[in-house]
């Protein structure tokens, strides 16, 4: 029996970020997210947020999910706009399988949304899967709805 108990327990990790922000540059960029950022840093929290942390000339799709990767938390600002754009739920999958696979810890802040709403992509959120549903493929589009009610239902 200690043995199954044991092979549950994964090894300790060297994380390069303590945090990696993910939310809508145009909801909260300059706003919550910035403030949030700033709180951080000055606590010391090595914070991941993309406007401060790629270089001209890196490749987005490459870094991103390698910040995600290399990130203890990933804190999810689930705003208004947040599923319309697929990079945010491209970030949230990356999120929830780092999760997974990697022990990371999840942290969502509902800004100017009800978590039911998110859950259930209702207001905002059904609006973007309405438009998601005629330009993506069904099957990413099942992942981006299945990340969101799974994110909706953690402690926020």
């Amino acid at each position: 029996m200690a043995a199954s108990s044991s092979s549950s327990i994964q090894p300790r990790r060297s994380w390069k970020y303590h945090v990696f922000l993910s939310f809508r540059g145009g909801d909260t960029r300059t706003r919550f997210t910035s403030h949030l950022y700033a709180a951080l840093t000055r606590k010391g929290i090595t914070t991941y947020k993309d406007d401060n942390n790629l270089c001209k000339g890196d490749v987005i799709s490459y870094e991103l999910p390698k910040a995600i990767e290399g990130s203890r938390i990933g804190v999810i600002v689930l705003s208004p706009d947040y599923a319309s754009s697929a990079w945010c739920l491209d970030e949230l999958c990356k999120i929830l399988e780092c999760k997974n696979k990697l022990g990371q810890h999840i942290v969502p802040v509902f800004y100017g949304v009800e978590p039911s709403d998110v859950r259930h992509h209702k207001g905002t959120f059904g609006e973007a899967f309405k438009k998601h549903e005629e330009r993506q493929d069904s099957e990413k589009v099942k992942r981006w709805k299945a990340a969101l009610t799974e994110v909706a239902g953690f402690s926020g």
